[in-house]
């Protein structure tokens, strides 16, 4: 469980710090872009898009805020370096989200509970999530491995379904 709330933690502050600097141009887009929920992205015949279900939110408290990075070492769950953000007011049990990507390729999401709102992890209320829902070791202090949560989307809707994880 500990390394979930680490990575929650990484999550925590890699949107801390997502507004203090401007964000650097790459050749798939770039980073840093807050975004609506728009349903209308995973229609069929849109894409490049991920369809996110996020299930197991336990209260309509807060907010959940769903990014994605790409599935690379040097991307996944680093300061700043989420592509895409999606945040808007928690809805307890499941959630729907389309997260927009640049191209065809391999991505990893994280989604958090931002329980009471306060933009900060509070590890026993918050909740987190990660595609692939990565198995938890208490003994591994690190976030999961990218190799764990990275997923390959085409240039269609790709779905995926993440379980939100809480202390307790």
């Amino acid at each position: 469980m500990r390394a979930l709330f680490t990575g929650i933690s990484a999550i925590g502050l890699a949107a801390a710090g997502a507004f203090s600097l401007s964000a650097p141009a790459t050749a798939q887009g770039e980073y840093r872009q807050q975004i609506s929920n728009d349903m209308r992205k995973c229609a069929p015949g849109k894409g490049p898009a991920v369809r996110v279900t996020v299930s197991g939110v336990k209260s309509s408290a807060g907010k959940v805020r769903v990014q994605v990075y790409r599935g690379t070492k040097a991307d996944w769950l680093e300061s700043g370096r989420w592509l895409n953000r999606i945040e808007v007011p928690a809805r307890k049990g499941t959630m729907t989200f389309c997260m927009p990507v640049p191209a065809s390729g391999s991505y990893a999401i994280a989604a958090r509970h931002d329980a009471n709102g306060n933009g900060k992890t509070d590890i026993r209320e918050d909740g987190g999530a990660m595609s692939r829902n990565p198995s938890i070791n208490i003994f591994n202090l690190g976030k999961p491995s990218v190799s764990k949560t990275r997923f390959e989307t085409g240039s269609g809707v790709s779905r995926i379904s993440v379980q939100m994880k809480y202390f307790s």
